[in-house]
């Protein structure tokens, strides 16, 4: 049987390889696959809206099933800061780094580290558009931990656990992340839909 072919809408390889490792069933392609190199507009207000305008640039301008994804790690001290506005927190090189640095120096004075990532997958397949949400909530430390994963994964530890994101294998990580989550349900529909 042929894998379905479905359009990651990324150019962040971290995102590729970690939803390449659930996505076992399908052939996944990415954007720099189909050569677009494009910056897609990312204008929405919310996570949901900027995965909805990603999954729609790709679906009209090349005629392809795919998905896309917004993240964002909301901080409730912060009035749920960053936001949609995570990548480019410390301005529009969303530069990882500065990004932590900003939102530490943001919480220095707040006891209350409580925090949230929340994925939106926007699916665009057959003429249909389906959204699913993945939530992981958590804490921000103190200070960055961890050499692995990407964004703000050394100073996010997820509830349950003594590790940040980033002191994590990557299937560990994707077992609980949020992006693991709103995968997951993206999968489950994928495969309970004779495509």
């Amino acid at each position: 049987m042929n894998k379905l072919k479905l359009v990651f809408a990324t150019n962040n390889q971290h995102k590729i390889k970690e939803v390449q490792a659930m996505l076992t069933n399908f052939d996944i392609i990415s954007l720099a696959d189909l050569n677009c190199f494009e910056d897609i507009p990312e204008t929405a207000n919310t996570l949901e809206g900027n995965a909805i305008l990603k999954a729609n640039f790709i679906t009209e301008k090349y005629g392809l099933d795919c998905f896309a994804d917004d993240t964002g790690l909301e901080v409730e001290a912060l009035n749920n800061e960053p936001g949609v506005y995570s990548a480019r927190y410390a301005g529009e090189d969303n530069n990882a780094a500065a990004n932590m640095n900003k939102l530490l120096n943001n919480l220095k004075n707040s006891l209350n580290r409580n925090a949230q990532f929340k994925t939106a997958i926007a699916l665009n397949i057959q003429g249909k558009q389906v959204i699913f949400e993945g939530l992981c909530k958590g804490t921000i430390l103190a200070e960055k931990r961890g050499e692995s994963g990407f964004g703000y994964d050394p100073i996010f530890m997820p509830d349950g656990y003594k590790t940040s994101f980033a002191e994590m294998a990557m299937n560990e990580k994707g077992s609980i992340s949020h992006r693991g989550k709103a995968i997951e349900k993206l999968v489950t529909f994928l495969n309970e839909h004779p495509w």
